[in-house]
């Protein structure tokens, strides 16, 4: 099967492209208003850009033609956190999924502790085991868009937050304790699973 993506609506792309490109890592952003309201968002279209320096990407959708609090309130601020989604605490990820006000403290909502970072003005996730301080370095909205089209957000990571019960010698992560949750399509999700080893060439 062929699809020209001109010829496709977008919610027939959407599940070809996230249905295929999977599984995804899930940055949790937490950010902060101009007005000081905590916001707390879920992302799958998010990666790991480099390492020297590190920095980090996400990508929102502008539903209704509307920018989301959280690309909002990154452009104001020039911050962000991502915290990392565990088995532990993807109910409470999936609680902040939903689309609320933005006087809405997600942190309120799903239960959650804020806890404040060294470096940026928005709070880390105390739950998550992971979570990287971030400072805005580019950002770059989709052009020819039909429905709203979406902005990409690159963030330099400023701060490392490591719980050290996930971490081995040599700052190697232990995926048994860490046990990360990825996107897949839908409402579905996916654990680790099988891991098999391949050695370079």
């Amino acid at each position: 099967m062929e699809f020209n993506p001109d010829e496709l609506d977008q919610k027939a792309i959407y599940k070809l492209i996230s249905g295929a490109v999977i599984p995804r890592p899930i940055g949790w952003i937490s950010t902060i208003s101009e007005n000081g309201i905590h916001n707390l968002a879920p992302f799958s279209f998010f990666n790991v850009v480099g390492d020297d320096p590190p920095h980090v990407m996400f990508a929102t959708a502008h539903s209704n033609q509307q920018k989301k609090d959280t690309l909002a309130n990154t452009l104001a601020t020039g911050q962000f956190v991502v915290n990392l989604v565990t088995e532990d605490i993807v109910e409470a990820m999936n609680t902040t999924a939903q689309t609320v006000h933005a006087d809405i403290d997600e942190f309120e909502l799903a239960g959650l502790t804020p806890v404040p970072c060294v470096k940026v003005t928005p709070p880390r996730v105390k739950e998550s085991p992971i979570s990287f301080e971030c400072e805005l370095v580019h950002h770059y909205s989709l052009e020819g868009h039909k429905y709203g089209g979406a902005t990409v957000v690159i963030g330099r990571v400023v701060m490392f937050h490591f719980d050290e019960k996930v971490l081995l010698d040599d700052h190697k992560i232990n995926m048994e304790t860490y046990k990360p949750v990825a996107r897949l399509a839908g409402s579905n999700y996916s654990k680790l699973g099988e891991i098999f080893v391949i050695k370079r060439q």
